[in-house]
């Protein structure tokens, strides 16, 4: 498999539907009134960063309402990288708009340039992001390389179960494609089922992602599961039954 031609394929898909996702002048206008992206649960977690984080690296930034946020948490300066560029124009408009002290990167995840490396109190990433990166564990080992000692990890992203049901169903069905929490079919796959562009994507489960951080040297010291999703996949689902399944999750890891 070759990897890097893969995240190359997914960043031109990204580059391609980027005009969906340039919401410039609305996401400008609430983080200068001081508004946040971050989850309520991610704020909770994270915590007042100005006691502790002088720089913040955002891993698959995208258009970077989560990377400015970090700013509006306390973090003195954040650094977005992302495989698309034009994600990361409309970042840096942002970013010119709000006179910001943010950089952005365009990369590989996997191949963030080493002038970053332990120049973090703070990696952090999300909300559909690991599902791009085809080696979990080379993912780890770029969090843990960028992380200054006693630099933390943070992750809020969705639960690798929510994979395993049918988007379309009234209840909690199996999917008839991806109904598996263990298939390597379903672990890897396209997501052609939630657009009708098909980057390849793939689905770790959750020991999967702790077991990469673990074998980064990461000290994992926070974990905990939600019933919120992070988007609206499951339109049809009552509010009720939703709720009794986890499609959220965060972890904390430190490094040493």
């Amino acid at each position: 498999m070759d990897i890097s031609a893969i995240h190359q394929e997914t960043g031109a898909f990204w580059n391609e539907i980027a005009d969906t996702y340039d919401d410039e002048g609305e996401s400008t206008k609430f983080l200068r009134s001081g508004g946040n992206f971050l989850f309520e649960a991610e704020q909770q977690i994270l915590g007042d960063l100005s006691a502790w984080c002088e720089r913040a690296i955002h891993l698959q930034c995208s258009h970077g309402n989560d990377a400015l946020s970090l700013l509006r948490q306390g973090a003195a300066s954040v650094v977005g990288v992302d495989i698309s560029e034009q994600l990361l124009a409309i970042a840096r408009r942002k970013t010119q708009a709000l006179r910001a002290s943010a950089a952005w990167y365009c990369s590989d995840i996997l191949q963030t340039p080493a002038a970053l490396n332990r120049t973090a109190n703070l990696v952090y990433t999300g909300k559909g992001a690991l599902c791009w990166m085809m080696d979990i564990a080379a993912w780890a080992n770029v969090a843990a390389r960028l992380l200054a000692p006693q630099g933390r990890l943070f992750i809020f992203e969705a639960h690798p179960l929510d994979w395993v049901w049918d988007t379309r169903a009234a209840e909690y069905t199996f999917d008839p494609e991806h109904g598996s929490y263990f298939s390597e079919r379903f672990r890897e796959t396209l997501f052609s089922r939630v657009t009708q562009a098909t980057p390849r994507s793939r689905l770790w489960t959750l020991g999967q992602i702790v077991n990469s951080i673990i074998g980064a040297g990461l000290t994992i010291e926070h974990l905990s599961e939600y019933p919120m999703p992070f988007w609206n996949q499951f339109p049809n689902i009552p509010a009720e039954m939703l709720d009794r399944l986890p499609h959220t999750f965060a972890l904390m890891a430190r490094k040493p």
